[in-house]
């Protein structure tokens, strides 16, 4: 089924006239993700999509694919199937399964709106290598009959009149005793609940026996979620299944109600992981320059796949999981309110893949990052302050002396702050396919007014040290440690243009930034970016990050100083710590504060986590966000910890949300944490919490 388009009515703007479906689906087919030759015929018009789409289309596409082929395997033996595509649109599922000779014994019938189907019927007849597929055709334009072949039937009729639709499938010769297998792609949801409801208990109770396939969307309450339902609103397209059937399990509870004995859910982040071959995941990650991981996920957990079944000997299980994957929710500890940082312009802030560091008490630098710059999304290119006053936080953009092309407006780099006045860039990228960018020295004024946003100037200073291939990297941490009473700089992890995940680490002289080759010892830790790293005993603290089959990784390494050089050792949480990446991190009196990031399976989205890097004691915080008018997206965001104040403020995040747009968090939010850090409290908390766990 088509998308909308804004201000359409409502019949027009759910069956769309340009098949932007179709046409993201042929675009993926064209650079290899599908393997699809019927697209092009039936997709008027071309354009290729983003990288990003791409893979929403294949998982997508994947998803459907695999449990029609399973469910036709599982039924070679009958001597007649039937597939019922509900919403068809110019899908090409038909033509791929009949070239693929899986349609010996099967029959097909697609339904849509009339004009939809009249339009796919006038493509048939047009185009002979679709035609030829089909053979006959005998019949069409008779009733809703739009196009007929000796296996394959096109009915133009609306799906939410379910007498009609009896009726239009009656006369098709549709027979309800004869094992059929249901699909309805991103279809139902679109429709009435008391409509789609009725379709679904109709097919439970008229089908003696049955299969049901249903792709669509989830989880509208979540910040992905808000974007995700305000962009089909816009297109005058709600979502209606997402209010009364928020999540996997009420979907399962949907089916199993409506007469269905049998139903498995899974979303698309489980699918892939679980159902697809690690050889087809392996082909899948290398088509494109990739590097929106965190929206490539939030996006598979807002959708699920499906299958139910009724009278089906033996069952249909084509959910059946390779691997056990952990669910259900996240036992909170408690929760912390978020409230606006400042009430004045911030627009520079908006931005995400960006840097923030306190260069000195009350002053904080942001840059770098993609974001809103003159009215315009583009890759950052000025430098933006805060700073604290009398209580309050103003923002400002701060002054260049110079411009240095080799700051190229970069993303997903490093900010260390050397001391008052100094500050070293290590790394970013500009885009996914080009190398890494190296070092930059960024130099301010010793005597600049830190009480004034207007009044901070810096120099930019570009670097060709031989330390440049600790640089050529983006997605990986810069962190302070000591060696023999010398400060040095941990480059650790990322990822760059040849290798999509690094494991390898340099020590760089704080002040020649030279590479200084120190001993380690101990298992190494694997390959990860979009981790954190942070200072503490002189060594440095190591958690999550995405691992080399891009899944979010659990673990924290400590770097422990020894006599002779320094130690990896593991920080065994308890309860585990739940795997996620591009969250931020802070210590704070021996304790690891992570904050947000994107992780996978839970019904919640991550707030903040305390670890006592003492006692791995592990406790999970939800972040309060009622006084806030916007969704907060915590992922892609900076957040700096003011340690005296025991207060954390989240600069910018966001991302690109799939194809419902872009959101940036509209300005800084403050979360005051000494309520979860006071020692005596978070003691008897955790010890509660855990005894509770355990």
């Amino acid at each position: 089924m088509g998308r909308g388009r804004p201000g359409a009515p409502r019949a027009a703007a759910v069956q769309g006239t340009g098949g932007s479906s179709a046409v993201s689906k042929c675009s993926a087919a064209a650079r290899g993700y599908i393997q699809d030759r019927f697209l092009r015929l039936l997709v008027g018009r071309r354009r290729r999509r983003a990288p990003l789409i791409h893979r929403g289309y294949y998982i997508r596409a994947r998803a459907v694919d695999h449990c029609v082929q399973d469910f036709l395997l599982k039924t070679q033996s009958h001597p007649r199937t039937q597939i019922l595509s509900l919403g068809a649109g110019f899908d090409s599922l038909y033509f791929r399964l009949k070239d693929m000779g899986l349609l010996h014994h099967t029959m097909v019938y697609e339904v849509d709106f009339p004009n939809v189907a009249h339009q796919k019927a006038a493509l048939i007849k047009r185009m002979e290598e679709l035609s030829s597929l089909v053979g006959s055709s005998e019949g069409e334009g008779l009733g809703v009959i739009t196009y007929s072949g000796k296996d394959y039937k096109l009915l133009g009729v609306d799906l939410s009149e379910l007498s009609q639709l009896e009726r239009a499938l009656d006369e098709a010769g549709l027979n309800t005793e004869i094992t059929t297998l249901f699909i309805a792609e991103v279809v139902l949801t679109y429709m009435e609940n008391s409509r789609s409801d009725a379709l679904i208990q109709w097919a439970a109770e008229h089908f003696s026996r049955a299969c049901f396939l249903l792709y669509e969307q989830m989880h509208p309450e979540d910040p992905f979620g808000h974007v995700m339902q305000q962009h089909f609103n816009q297109l005058n397209s709600t979502l209606h299944s997402v209010a009364q059937y928020p999540d996997c399990e009420a979907q399962q509870k949907r089916f199993l109600a409506k007469g269905w004995t049998e139903c498995s859910v899974m979303d698309m982040n489980e699918f892939f992981t679980c159902c697809t071959p690690e050889d087809e995941q392996q082909r899948m990650q290398t088509l494109e320059p990739f590097d929106e991981y965190e929206e490539w996920h939030l996006k598979c957990s807002h959708y699920f796949v499906l299958a139910a079944s009724k009278g089906m000997e033996p069952s249909w299980t084509p959910l059946l999981p390779s691997m056990r994957v952990p669910h259900g929710a996240v036992g909170m500890a408690g929760s912390v309110p978020a409230v606006r940082a400042m009430h004045s312009d911030t627009s520079g802030l908006r931005r995400y893949g960006h840097r923030s560091v306190l260069l000195k008490r009350d002053v904080i630098l942001t840059t770098g990052g993609f974001g809103e710059e003159d009215g315009q999304h583009c890759r950052m290119r000025n430098f933006h302050v805060l700073i604290k006053h009398a209580g309050c936080w103003k923002a400002g953009c701060v002054k260049k002396e110079n411009t240095d092309k080799s700051w190229d407006e970069r993303l997903y780099h490093t900010v260390s702050r050397v001391s008052n006045s100094l500050a070293l860039v290590v790394g970013g990228r500009t885009s996914p396919s080009g190398a890494g960018l190296g070092m930059l020295w960024l130099k301010f004024h010793e005597t600049c007014n830190a009480l004034d946003t207007g009044d901070i100037t810096v120099k930019l200073v570009s670097l060709q040290p031989a330390a440049e291939p600790a640089a050529l990297r983006w997605r990986h941490s810069t962190t302070e440690v000591m060696f023999k009473g010398k400060k040095y700089l941990f480059v650790y992890g990322g990822r760059s243009a040849l290798e999509p995940v690094l494991g390898d680490w340099y020590f760089l002289h704080a002040q020649e930034l030279s590479c200084t080759g120190i001993p380690v010892e101990g298992p190494i830790p694997e390959s990860r970016h979009s981790h954190t790293a942070c200072s503490w005993k002189g060594g440095v603290v190591i958690a999550g990050g995405l691992g080399a089959a891009e899944q979010p990784l659990g673990s924290v390494f400590f770097l422990r100083e020894l006599e002779h050089g320094f130690q990896w050792l593991t920080v065994e949480t308890h309860p585990p710590l739940i795997p996620r990446y591009s969250h931020t991190a802070h210590v704070h009196d021996g304790k690891l504060l992570l904050v947000g990031g994107v992780w996978f399976h839970t019904s919640s989205v991550p707030g903040i986590t305390v670890i006592d890097l003492m006692s791995g004691l592990c406790l999970d915080y939800m972040i309060n966000v009622e006084h806030l008018e916007w969704p907060l997206m915590l992922h892609n965001h900076s957040s700096v910890f003011l340690p005296n104040e025991e207060e954390l403020l989240i600069i910018g995040g966001g991302g690109n949300c799939f194809s419902f747009g872009t959101h940036l968090n509209p300005e800084p939010v403050s979360l005051s944490l000494s309520n979860i850090l006071t020692t005596t409290d978070w003691d008897e908390t955790g010890l509660n919490h855990a005894a509770a766990l355990w």
